[in-house]
C-alpha cells in the first residue's frame, strides 16, 4: 500500500512542482507590472478572498467532507453490486451549483461589504475621504471580477475529488498550471491596455478559473463519471457530506482564516504591508504545496477505505509513512528557505517595480512564516486523520483554539513588529493546530508517532542542521548579492542549492536514511 501511495504521491507532487514553477513565475511577472505599490495591495486583497474559498473547496473542507462518503458509497457498489455511486455524484453537483451560484451572485453584487468587511481599515479611511479611498474603491471593483473564480473552481474541486479517489490524481493535480498560465498571460498582453494593471490580473484569475473547470470535463467523461446534475438536498448521501461539510469548513480552514485576519489587520498598516506578506506566503506556498498538499491529496481516499473496512493498522502505518515523507523535504526545506531567503527574493522578483527595500521586507515576514512550515505541513496531514472517520467536531473545536490564539498574538505582536508580527503569530497559531490535532488523535487511540518515525524524523533534523550551517558559510553577505548582475545570481544561488541538497542527503545517508525507509511500513 506504501509503495502504492508513494506512486501517486510523487505524479502529484510532480504536477504540483510544475505549478509551483509557474507560480513563481507569474509572481515574478506581478512584481515586474506592479510592485508593491498600492495598486499590488488592493490586487492581492481582492485575490485573497476567492483564493482563501480556493483553500475551502479545492484543498479543504469540501474534498474532506466529501471524498470520505464517496469512498464509502463506492466500496458499497463494489461489494453489494449496486450503482448508487453516480447517484451521489448527480445530486452533490446539482445541490453544490444551486449553493456556490448564489454565493457568487452575493459576492459579486456585495463587493464593497466584503471589502468594508476585511480591509476595515482601508472602509474607514472611504468614510473619512482619506488617501486609502482609492484603494477601497478599486478593491471593490476588482473584487466583482474575481469572485466568479470561486464558482469554477467549486466544480473544478469536485472533478478532482471523483478523479481522486478513482486513483486519477494527475489531472487533478495539473489543473492550478492553467491558472497560472492564465494570469501570466493577462500580466504580459492585457496590462498594456489597462491603466491600472492590476484589471488585467483581475481578468487572468477570471479566465483562470474557467480554463480549469473546462480541463476537467474531458477526464470525467473518460471516466463514465460525467453525471447531468441534480438537486437533491435531502438525498442520504448530500446530508452526510452536509454534517461533515459546514464544521469542517473552519475547522480545515484555520490557516487561511487566520491570513484572511492578518490581511484586515495589515489594511491599518503603511502601504506595502499585503504585498510583502503575499509574497513571503508565495514562497512558502511552495514546499508546502509541493510536498504537504500533495501528500494529504493521495492519504485521504486510503485514510476513508482503511475506516471503512476497519484497518486501524494500516491506518495508522498511513499516517506514519505521510509525516515521514513531509519531514524528509520539509525540513530541508524549511532551513534553505531561510538562508538563501534574500538571494532568492533578490533572483525572483527585484526587477521593474520591485526594489531592494522591498527584498528586506518580504524576506523579514518569509523568516516568520518558514518558521511555522512543518506546523502547516503536519496539519495537512494529520486532519484528514479525522475526516476520514466522519469526525468533524475534533478540528472544529481546535480550529476555534487556535484562531483565538493567533488574533492573540497578532494583538501583541504587531504593534511592536507590524506586518511582521502578524506572520510570526501565523506560524506559532499553526503549531498549536498542528500540536492539538496530533494530541486528539493520540487520545482518542487512533494514531500515535511510533518510534522508528521519531528516529526518521530526529535524523532528518540533523542533516538539516549540517546542511543550514554549510550553506550559512558558503552564503555571502547581502550586500555581495548586490553587486552582481542577474546571471552571476542565479549561477551562484543554483550552485549553493545544489550543495545544500547534496549535503543534506549525503548526511542523511550517512545517519542510516535509506530509500526503503519511505517505501516500507515497517521502517
Amino acid at each position: 500500500m506504501s509503495k502504492k501511495l508513494l506512486k501517486s504521491g510523487l505524479i502529484v507532487s510532480f504536477m504540483t512542482l510544475i505549478s509551483r514553477v509557474l507560480g513563481l513565475v507569474r509572481d515574478v511577472v506581478i512584481a515586474d507590472k506592479i510592485g508593491t505599490n498600492a495598486g499590488a495591495d488592493v490586487f492581492f486583497f481582492a485575490n485573497k478572498i476567492p483564493n482563501f474559498l480556493r483553500r475551502l473547496f479545492a484543498e479543504g473542507a469540501f474534498a474532506q467532507a466529501f471524498v470520505p462518503v464517496l469512498t464509502q458509497y463506492q466500496e458499497k457498489d463494489k461489494q453489494q453490486g449496486t450503482d448508487e455511486t453516480k447517484e451521489l455524484i448527480a445530486k452533490v453537483s446539482g445541490t453544490l451549483g444551486v449553493i456556490v451560484s448564489i454565493v457568487t451572485l452575493f459576492g459579486v453584487i456585495a463587493s464593497p461589504v466584503l471589502v468594508a468587511l476585511f480591509g476595515f481599515g482601508w472602509f474607514v479611511d472611504w468614510v473619512n475621504d482619506g488617501p486609502s479611498t482609492e484603494k477601497f474603491n478599486l478593491a471593490a471593483l476588482l473584487l466583482k471580477i474575481t469572485f466568479p473564480y470561486l464558482w469554477f473552481i467549486s466544480f473544478t474541486a469536485l472533478a478532482g475529488s471523483i478523479l481522486n479517489t478513482l486513483g486519477k490524481f494527475g489531472a487533478a493535480a495539473f489543473t492550478p498550471v492553467l491558472l497560472n498560465v492564465c494570469i501570466i498571460s493577462a500580466a504580459i498582453y492585457l496590462s498594456p491596455q489597462f491603466a491600472e494593471p492590476a484589471f488585467a490580473l483581475a481578468w487572468g484569475v477570471f479566465l483562470g478559473g474557467l480554463t480549469q473547470f473546462l480541463f476537467q470535463i474531458p477526464f470525467l467523461y473518460r471516466a463514465g463519471v460525467l453525471i447531468k446534475p441534480s438537486w437533491g438536498w435531502q438525498h442520504e448521501g448530500v446530508k452526510k457530506i452536509r454534517k461533515l461539510l459546514l464544521p469542517a469548513l473552519f475547522g480545515v480552514s484555520v490557516t487561511q482564516i487566520n491570513l484572511l485576519l492578518d490581511t484586515l489587520i495589515a489594511s491599518f498598516l503603511v502601504t506595502g504591508s499585503i504585498s510583502w506578506l503575499y509574497y513571503a506566503d508565495r514562497l512558502l506556498e511552495f514546499p508546502l504545496g509541493l510536498f504537504g498538499i500533495g501528500i494529504a491529496t493521495v492519504i485521504l481516499p486510503s485514510l476513508s477505505r482503511m475506516h471503512a473496512t476497519e484497518n486501524s493498522r494500516e491506518f495508522s502505518d498511513t499516517l506514519n509513512w505521510a509525516l515521514k515523507v513531509v519531514s524528509l523535504m520539509g525540513w530541508p526545506a524549511m532551513a534553505g528557505l531561510m538562508v538563501l531567503a534574500q538571494p532568492i527574493i533578490m533572483v525572483l522578483f527585484m526587477r521593474g517595480e520591485f526594489s531592494q527595500h522591498d527584498v528586506l521586507q518580504v524576506s523579514w515576514a518569509l523568516f516568520a512564516y518558514l518558521s511555522g512550515l512543518l506546523s502547516f505541513m503536519f496539519i495537512k496531514v494529520l486532519a484528514p486523520g479525522y475526516y476520514a472517520r466522519h469526525d468533524t467536531k475534533t478540528p472544529v473545536v481546535i480550529g476555534i483554539k487556535a484562531m483565538v490564539a493567533n488574533m492573540a498574538f497578532n494583538l501583541m505582536l504587531a504593534p511592536f513588529f507590524g506586518y511582521v508580527g502578524l506572520a510570526i503569530a501565523t506560524a506559532l497559531s499553526a503549531t498549536l493546530n498542528g500540536t492539538l490535532l496530533y494530541r486528539g488523535l493520540k487520545q482518542l487511540g487512533v494514531y500515535q508517532l511510533d518510534k522508528s518515525t521519531k528516529l526518521v524524523i530526529v535524523k532528518l533534523i540533523a542533516a538539516t542542521a549540517v546542511m543550514a550551517t554549510a550553506l550559512y558559510w558558503l552564503t555571502p553577505d547581502f550586500s555581495v548579492w548586490l553587486t552582481m548582475d542577474i546571471v552571476a545570481k542565479v549561477g551562484k544561488l543554483t550552485g549553493l542549492i545544489g550543495i545544500g541538497a547534496v549535503i543534506y542527503f549525503i548526511t542523511a545517508f550517512a545517519l542510516g536514511i535509506r530509500l526503503r525507509t519511505f517505501s516500507s511500513k515497517t521502517q
